[in-house]
């Protein structure tokens, strides 16, 4: 069996804050995204691909929480270990 999962990243800026969605593509792909921000402080340089990049590591992090804790969640639904084993 072959399987394949996209992560589509799309942002929104305002010139002081970068919004990211990151978000599991694919058809057998859960239906999970999650949600990054960043926001520039008024001494820094106007470089948006810096907020971006803050913002996609933090949407991706939170993607990853998303991801482990669902399946944290279906493991333990299938009896097989607690999910306070899985790390």
């Amino acid at each position: 069996m072959q399987n394949q999962w996209d992560v589509q990243l799309s942002f929104s800026e305002d010139g002081v804050h970068t919004v990211c969605e990151a978000s599991l593509v694919g058809p057998r792909a859960p239906g999970l995204r999650g949600h990054g921000e960043a926001t520039r402080s008024v001494e820094d340089r106007p470089l948006a691909r810096i907020g971006e990049e803050l913002a996609a590591s933090r949407a991706l992090e939170d993607l990853s929480h998303r991801l482990k804790a669902q399946a944290n969640g279906e493991i333990a639904d299938e009896g097989h270990r607690p999910g306070y084993l899985i790390y």
